[in-house]
């Protein structure tokens, strides 16, 4: 399953792997970080927040890479 996940997502034009990146991640940072907020002693808004900025890691690491590989090229 995670094989083919992967082909399909590397097939994609590298725009629509940052939009699939961010429609996955984004709601999903936001949404843990608001529920893990007040258990870490922030307010639940910005706990989301947080959950936001962690969630763009996957995305910044996708654009790196894809950077790199232009360059090398």
């Amino acid at each position: 399953m995670a094989s083919k996940l992967a082909d399909w997502f590397g097939s994609k034009p590298f725009e629509q792997q940052i939009l699939v990146l961010a429609l996955a991640f984004d709601p999903l940072g936001f949404g843990v970080g608001y529920l893990l907020g007040p258990s870490l002693g922030v307010e639940p808004l910005v706990g989301g927040v947080f959950g936001l900025v962690a969630a763009s890691l996957p995305v910044s690491l996708l654009v790196l890479r894809e950077a790199a590989s232009q360059s090398a090229a």
